[in-house]
């Protein structure tokens, strides 16, 4: 299956609602991603990041609303449709997620050998092509163990290119990694989307590296994007929440105290009585 790009957005949300217990997650969130473009998905912990990216690879439903790829309405795939949109799809998950018993090659061919049935020279073949494309071929034969995070982070996006993905999404990818691994990162998200012709949605906080990477960028706030547009012109934005976020001021409308009573009242029991 090649994932169909309808009006040129590979991935659609359209009046997505969904709620964890009370918790009002998405309230109405619209979201179009285009084909061939890396865009960026920003904001404020606990705005929903993650459950965005679980919407969208049907590991969770919507209350309400459209959630679509390509030509495909995600929450009402059957579950081998899910599993054959999801062979579409490469995921760099905030830890790397490395079998730490399998060498770097083994973890590379992993999802060859669990979805394909290509010999085993057409597997080699294809694996040392993506680690050579991240600069790790010479490491094939190391253990995850013995690499440094930035270099484990980089044969987790050989995994997540192997079976030549037409989506790929990073899920914190900037997380832990020194300047010079962030700078690496960095540059192969840029070189991988424009060489492999692939769609690439950036979940992350680090405001500075998505402005060298992204084409789009998206803020997610209050249950809904509250901003979207060049990266540029977010941090030109006017929106008291939208600066807020993306000059890392700490006072604004994201507020430092968690909602509490009077703080007196708290700390003496006024009128509360023993606790």
């Amino acid at each position: 299956m090649t994932l169909a790009a309808p009006e040129g957005n590979l991935i659609e949300l359209r009046g997505v609602r969904f709620r964890r217990g009370n918790f009002r997650v998405f309230d109405g969130l619209d979201m179009a991603i285009p084909k061939g473009k890396v865009t960026a998905v920003m904001g404020p912990s606990g705005t929903g990041k993650t459950t965005l990216l679980r919407l969208i690879t049907g590991q969770l439903k919507p209350d309400a609303g459209s959630v679509r790829v390509g030509e495909y309405e995600v929450p009402s795939l059957s579950l081998s449709r899910l599993y054959e949109m999801r062979r579409q799809m490469g995921m760099l998950f905030q830890n790397g997620a490395l079998l730490t018993d399998f060498s770097v090659f083994e973890n590379v061919a992993f999802p060859l050998r669990e979805h394909t049935r290509l010999p085993d020279r057409l597997i080699r073949h294809i694996v040392l092509t993506k680690l050579h494309a991240v600069g790790l071929r010479g490491a094939a034969e190391l253990f995850p163990g013995e690499l440094s995070g930035g270099m484990n982070r980089r044969v987790a996006l050989a995994r997540a290119i192997v079976m030549d993905p037409d989506i790929l999404i990073y899920d914190e990818p900037f997380v832990g990694l020194d300047p010079i691994s962030m700078g690496v990162i960095v540059r192969l998200i840029r070189r991988l989307n424009d060489a492999l012709g692939l769609t690439s949605v950036v979940v992350s906080h680090d405001v500075r590296e998505l402005e060298l990477v992204a084409d789009h960028s998206f803020l997610l706030a209050e249950g809904r994007v509250v901003a979207s547009g060049a990266h540029r012109e977010l941090m030109d934005e006017d929106s008291p929440l939208v600066r807020q976020f993306m000059h890392g001021e700490a006072d604004g409308p994201v507020a430092y105290h968690f909602p509490a009573k009077d703080y007196g009242d708290d700390l003496f029991d006024r009128g509360q009585g023993p606790r």
